[in-house]
């Protein structure tokens, strides 16, 4: 007895006993705050984990970044996915980003925007520690971890699968193209990438949108054209369109890049008359276009989600 406590007593001295989480640490199904403090900045995330959650199985993760000007709350309404994650048993995390004012929130996703661009925010290390962290309450597939995001949270899905492709396994920004000139993944991370052609904030075809933040957006045609170059994925796409079932005014477009490395593929949903919102979601705003209800982004990213874990 007297050599298993001294050699417990030095393990512990060399840091090798793993962390031990009780049980009262443990985040069950339903909707939880989480706080962190990344630097010198006190951060907060929502965490929602599905009714069919079993902690003795490695559950998805997707992580949904709002757009400019929002918070966690507002993405949760202007998504939908909670609903999508108790239908197919994956949990959102919803991560809020910085301002001066607690319900007015942006993230760095480059080139984009407000407050988090200005002061330099690391959302990227950010969301490293938030992963960390949420992997101790809560048991996450490493393998299954992705990123989706509207508008400014689009812009940092891309940043996250070009800067923490370690982490994150497949994205689906809505509205959003690349905050940055290129990208430099450490391994293939398959896009899935929604937008309308008549998207006047985040403009389909680049330039100034009317949004306040003032950015000067890269096109969605740069964004999609980098990442077919960084997957290695085939240069012609294969086209589908969508029936015209909701007769909405909008018509859906799929391109398809595919055989990339690792079977990694990008695709394009161009929505033609979509504006900058959440296909298959109401607009919170007439002025931000037409939503269309040809196609839920919720059902069609989660489709390629399965398809598209981390090998």
């Amino acid at each position: 007895m007297r050599t298993l406590y001294i050699l417990i007593f030095l393990a512990s001295s060399l840091g090798v006993l793993p962390r031990v989480v009780v049980a009262a640490d443990m985040l069950g199904p339903g909707d939880h705050t989480r706080t962190l403090t990344v630097g010198d900045l006190k951060r907060n995330y929502l965490v929602h984990i599905p009714p069919k959650y079993d902690s003795k199985k490695p559950t998805p993760v997707v992580m949904a970044f709002h757009g400019g000007g929002g918070n966690a709350d507002s993405m949760i309404v202007f998504s939908g996915l909670n609903k999508k994650s108790d239908e197919a048993g994956f949990i959102v995390v919803y991560s809020s980003g910085t301002g001066r004012l607690e319900r007015i929130l942006t993230f760095n996703g480059g080139n984009c925007c407000g407050y988090a661009m200005n002061n330099k925010i690391d959302d990227v290390e950010f969301t490293r520690q938030l992963l960390d962290d949420l992997a101790k309450s809560a048991n996450i597939d490493p393998k299954r971890v992705f990123a989706t995001g509207m508008s400014n949270g689009g812009i940092m899905s891309y940043l996250l699968a070009s800067e923490l492709s370690d982490r994150i396994a497949a994205i689906a920004p809505v509205g959003g193209p690349m905050g940055t000139d290129t990208c430099k993944p450490k391994r293939p991370v398959s896009v899935i990438h929604f937008h309308g052609t008549d998207d006047e904030h985040a403009p389909f075809k680049g330039g100034k949108g009317k949004g306040p933040s003032g950015t000067d957006f890269y096109s969605v045609e740069h964004s999609i054209q980098a990442w077919v170059k960084a997957n290695g994925c085939e240069k012609e796409p294969v086209i589908t369109n969508f029936p015209d079932t909701a007769k909405d005014g909008t018509s859906i477009t799929r391109k398809t890049y595919g055989s990339g490395k690792d079977g990694a593929e990008v695709v394009l949903i161009e929505i033609e008359g979509g504006g900058h919102t959440w296909p298959g979601q109401e607009p919170r705003l007439k002025a931000l276009g037409k939503s269309t209800k040809n196609i839920s982004a919720n059902d069609l990213m989660w489709e390629f989600f399965e398809k598209h874990p981390m090998k």
